[in-house]
């Protein structure tokens, strides 16, 4: 078998949880906008379905979605509304939605625009007064946008796996040293005389002696770090 193709290693996405739902209303037309993290096109489809059977008297269930850490699926409807009034803009947001991150002097830093596995529906209820092409292309992005500036997010990052075998009554400890040095720890694992600790971070040949020779100082040379594979692992963006 050839090797894959490599692709991005890290993306933004939504952070775990249920679905994200935000609503403005435009000369009385309520848009109703649904985000949801999706990983598959068959997803991001029950999403619609899903919707349409809730808001069954709705005239409009418009759609866009990305998904793939290369953002190879990209899709859109428009589910009535003239020909690319709706899905056009709404997958526009989501595509070109810059990730701002903090800096130190508390303002925010431009990012890149790589958000992806996400799925956005905008449900219309129309209020009787027509808003013409022009404002059905602002409303729908405008649903978008402001649903992504309030949705929590996760910086997705393909990352080397590793477990740390260390002794119960020190793994409290140990945990909280490597967490405060800025290891990603994914979750423990306990046998009769060990916790093992579980980390990730990049593959990379001198960051991984500088978490050894960390490890190595922390425990006196006892604990080593056990590599167990590669991984997608979600860091939260607290900030954007």
């Amino acid at each position: 078998m050839s090797p894959a193709t490599p692709g991005p290693n890290s993306y933004t996405t939504l952070a775990s949880g249920p679905d994200f739902r935000h609503e403005i209303s435009i000369k009385r037309s309520r848009f109703i906008t649904v985000l949801r993290r999706v990983e598959q096109e068959s997803s991001a489809r029950e999403l619609v379905t899903e919707l349409r059977k809730e808001f069954y008297d709705a005239r409009h269930h418009c759609s866009a979605f990305v998904i793939g850490a290369d953002r190879s699926i990209q899709r859109s409807n428009d589910d009535g509304e003239p020909s690319g009034t709706a899905g056009t803009p709404m997958l526009d947001a989501l595509i070109k939605r810059e990730i701002r991150t903090p800096t130190t002097n508390g303002t925010t830093a431009h990012g890149a625009a790589d958000l992806s596995d996400v799925c956005a529906v905008v449900v219309r209820y129309f209020g009787g007064i027509l808003l013409g092409a022009g404002g059905l292309v602002r409303a729908y992005s405008e649903s978008v946008s402001t649903a992504l500036e309030l949705v929590p997010l996760a910086r997705r990052e393909r990352l080397k796996l590793f477990t740390v075998a260390v002794p119960h009554a020190d793994a409290g400890r140990l945990e909280n040293d490597l967490r405060g040095a800025g290891y990603v720890m994914t979750g423990n694992t306990y046998d009769g005389a060990s916790t093992h600790l579980g980390l990730a971070m990049s593959d990379d040949e001198q960051v991984i002696i500088d978490a050894m020779e960390r490890l190595a100082s922390l425990t006196a040379g006892r604990c080593t770090l056990i590599p167990t594979g590669t991984d997608w692992v979600d860091t939260a963006l607290l900030s954007r």
